[in-house]
């Protein structure tokens, strides 16, 4: 090995630790795809306890009991989720076939303007939306079929409550539990890289959560200004969209515009096209960095990128907890980015020994 060049060594030595990483997420990755039923809640759990945190710590401020307190931070968020599940529902119920329809009216305007009625594109539109309609009729009547699936995600949501009242409850006994689970030597590390990686997912759920609701506010706002039908199942479409960056919001704003353009016109889709850009103008400029100022910023391409693998391991619960899990890991690496640097070593150096010692 040391007839080798220096920096054939240090390739060979990166190239070790790479492929070494990479066995030990790709194993990972494997159990918790297998372990799905018992990952998916606890991840769900912790996104659960970062928003919800603030409250608890809130209640103990108010002298009220540990466990009194989880209780009614968890029996707060289920009325909450409750209702607004209820009403999302009963909106999308309402309004779902009429932005269907909508949807299907501007497409055949669209392949009309463009030259491509009765052309494969047309008749592709126009199953995908067949398939829209059915799935969003499906989902929003509650007819789901598959009783386990129906069982196992009840079986989910329980088990995530629950976790989630007892991550509340037990959250000053984290850092001691982490400690203890670890050697001494590293005890102090890891629960700085912990605590950077909660703080990115406590970030990334506060601030997404009022991000979307400030978003849906506006656009519906705005949707039943220019009388857009179906605006507030839009707008419960855009709050949901949210918490899927630039994606969900691309596709949210794309239906208000497709709708707007059905039903009102071309002059009415263009204000449409205004109001959704100038609320994504607000929102890059002042709401997020407002809001999530102190959090993990992640660039968008490796937004996207992160938003495909989940989607590939995992579907929709992937896309769901693709970005904060990608803010953990931002986390993580900027704490071992700040510690490495303090320790006076330099940022480029290889992972061999020789290379360290050089460093001295």
């Amino acid at each position: 090995m040391r007839l080798l060049p220096e920096p054939v060594r240090r390739l060979v030595a990166w190239c070790v630790v790479i492929l070494l990483v990479a066995g030990v997420g790709y194993v990972v990755i494997q159990v918790c795809v297998a372990l799905r039923p018992a990952v998916v809640p606890v991840l769900l759990a912790l996104l659960g306890t970062a928003l919800l945190l603030p409250v608890h710590r809130w209640l103990l401020s108010a002298k009220v009991n540990r466990s009194v307190a989880a209780g009614l931070t968890c029996a707060a968020v289920l009325a909450a989720v409750g209702g607004a599940l209820y009403l999302l529902t009963v909106t999308l119920v309402d309004t779902w076939d009429q932005i269907v329809a909508s949807l299907r009216r501007a497409v055949r305007e669209l392949a009309d303007q463009f030259g491509a009625s009765g052309t494969s594109l047309e008749e592709l539109a126009d199953d995908a939306l067949d398939l829209l309609g059915r799935f969003g009729g499906t989902a929003a009547s509650g007819v789901v079929t598959g009783v386990s699936l129906v069982a196992q995600a009840l079986g989910m949501a329980v088990l995530a409550l629950l976790l989630v009242f007892f991550f509340l409850r037990d959250s000053d006994r984290a850092a001691a539990t982490l400690r203890s689970l670890v050697p001494r030597g590293g005890a102090d590390a890891t629960e700085a890289m912990a605590r950077r990686a909660f703080e990115g997912v406590e970030g990334f759920m506060r601030g997404t959560t009022v991000v979307a609701l400030i978003d849906a506010v506006f656009i519906t706002t705005g949707l039943l200004i220019l009388r857009v039908p179906g605006a507030f199942g839009l707008g419960a479409i855009v709050f949901i969209g949210a918490y899927v960056p630039y994606v969900g919001a691309f596709v949210s704003g794309a239906a208000a515009v497709l709708v707007a353009l059905a039903d009102r016109g071309l002059a009415i889709a263009a204000w449409t096209l205004g109001v959704v850009l100038a609320v994504q103008v607000l929102e890059g400029n002042i709401f997020q960095p407002m809001v999530q100022s102190r959090t993990v910023r992640i660039h968008p391409a490796v937004i996207l990128v992160a938003l495909t693998a989940g989607a590939t391991l995992a579907g929709i619960v992937g896309v769901l907890l693709a970005v904060p899990v990608t803010a953990a890991l931002f986390g993580v690496v900027h704490e071992l980015r700040t510690r490495y640097a303090d320790s006076g070593e330099p940022p480029t150096g290889g992972p061999d020994e020789d290379s360290s010692a050089q460093t001295g």
